[in-house]
């Protein structure tokens, strides 16, 4: 088992947890499945513990590192080669820029600090096939819930509205160091096909969801009563006495397109 530098503590303004456990590695880098040929972007690849592997498969490689001090180790490791590193942000990365865009397939560790800005950076990018990331168990959870459902919420609606969610596998604290309080998981996002009218809703649709949410506990009676009268809910089809987390996506959507309609008028 290749544990991190000595050197190289983990530092918790960039959220770092280094994987450690081989046998989780291979599980992931599986799951991934990287091939010769593809375009990969690696965010926050750390001590390139799912970069080594995925090199040794795909022989080309982009990471986004944000610490300048990762950034020179991986530069000079003489075993990555195929390795192109972008040192920056993620969060400010076009990724729609990158060599390769329309077919790229992004994968990562991502920091639990900022997964969801990040989640909802790529999404709204176009030209990713498919992304794989390691993140909380219970944010895989919120991602994949069903209506009705107390993991249900703004970034499950989100979130699939984009793309398909399928949760892999579970890896415990013990696979990283330093070991997180919390149990991770890794989940598959496949973006879907989305029409530039559809992906025109995406700001009705956060409108909607975050006024909802954040007031859960209510009826959408109450919770939605600035954006729809209870006789509108009735001809959508929805009883005004549901709350947020009892609403599905699509009917989520159908409200987005409303708003949108009552926008130009």
């Amino acid at each position: 088992m290749a544990l991190p530098p000595v050197h190289m503590k983990a530092r918790k303004r960039f959220g770092q947890n280094f994987l450690v456990n081989d046998h989780i590695i291979g599980q992931i880098v599986d799951a991934i499945n990287p091939k010769e040929g593809e375009f990969l972007v690696e965010i926050g690849p750390g001590h390139a513990a799912l970069t080594r592997p995925v090199l040794e498969r795909a022989k080309k490689l982009t990471a986004i590192e944000l610490d300048r001090d990762l950034v020179e180790i991986l530069k000079h490791d003489p075993f990555l080669k195929g390795l192109t590193i972008i040192e920056g942000d993620a969060l400010k990365v076009e990724f729609e820029k990158l060599d390769g865009a329309g077919n790229l397939r992004v994968f990562g560790n991502l920091p639990y600090n900022i997964t969801s800005p990040i989640i909802f950076h790529l999404l709204s990018q176009k030209g990713i096939t498919d992304m794989h990331f390691m993140l909380q168990k219970e944010v895989v959870e919120r991602l994949a819930a069903a209506p009705n459902s107390k993991d249900y919420g703004r970034l499950t609606v989100m979130t699939q509205f984009h793309a398909n969610v399928i949760p892999m596998l579970i890896v415990p604290p013990s696979a990283f160091r330093p070991a997180p309080k919390v149990v991770s998981a890794v989940v598959r996002l496949k973006p879907k096909d989305l029409t530039d009218e559809e992906r025109s809703l995406v700001p009705y649709l956060n409108n909607i969801t975050t006024t909802a949410f954040s007031a859960r506990r209510k009826t959408i009676r109450n919770s939605l009563s600035k954006f729809f009268t209870e006789q509108e809910l009735n001809n959508f089809g929805l009883d005004p006495v549901l709350r947020a987390e009892n609403i599905s996506v699509e009917k989520y959507v159908e409200l987005a397109k409303a708003l949108k309609l009552r926008d130009k008028i």
